[in-house]
């Protein structure tokens, strides 16, 4: 079965369909960033202290509890199933690119790792191993740069004239 390039080849309405899907998509996954810097400031420490609390800072502009073992379990189950189905559309669109097989391999794949590296991460910094904040960082950061350069990859190819070969 040929696959690859078979996004182009698509009626312009299907296009139209999975244009508008990777589009709200993408602003429900970039408003849940600005909410992650909004509640981290997209640091290590500010990582740290979403999960674990403020309340030995006398001077903290905004007071900060260590969550309850029931709102982490319930941040790491959500979070890991709903990336998982963005992950898995978003990369069944990314294997109907013309792109070559082992950056579509990369591409789809290390979400799903940066996925449990982040959220397990947030789990391991909330049960004390305090090193993870770092690994939550990279692998969140990887993540959206792979969540990016899938989503330009395929509405770039959506939307490219098709080339008769």
């Amino acid at each position: 079965m040929k696959y690859n390039g078979l996004l182009n080849t698509f009626p312009s309405e299907i296009k139209l369909f999975i244009g508008a899907f990777v589009v709200i998509l993408s602003i429900g996954f970039y408003s849940g960033l600005l909410f992650v810097n909004e509640t981290t400031e997209s640091n290590p420490g500010g990582i740290e202290e979403s999960y674990l609390g403020n309340e030995q800072d006398e001077d903290a502009e905004v007071m900060k509890f260590k969550k309850s073992k029931r709102e982490m379990l319930t941040t790491v189950h959500t979070h890991i199933l709903s990336m998982s189905f963005i992950f898995f559309l978003l990369g069944a669109l990314v294997w109907i690119t013309k792109l070559p097989k082992k950056l579509k391999l990369f591409l789809t794949v290390e979400p799903f790792l940066s996925v449990i590296l982040t959220f397990g991460g947030i789990y391991m910094l909330w049960s004390g191993m305090l090193w993870m904040k770092y690994v939550v960082m990279v692998s969140g950061m990887l993540m959206t740069l792979t969540f990016t350069i899938s989503v330009l990859v395929v509405l770039l190819q959506l939307f490219k004239k098709q080339t008769t070969t």
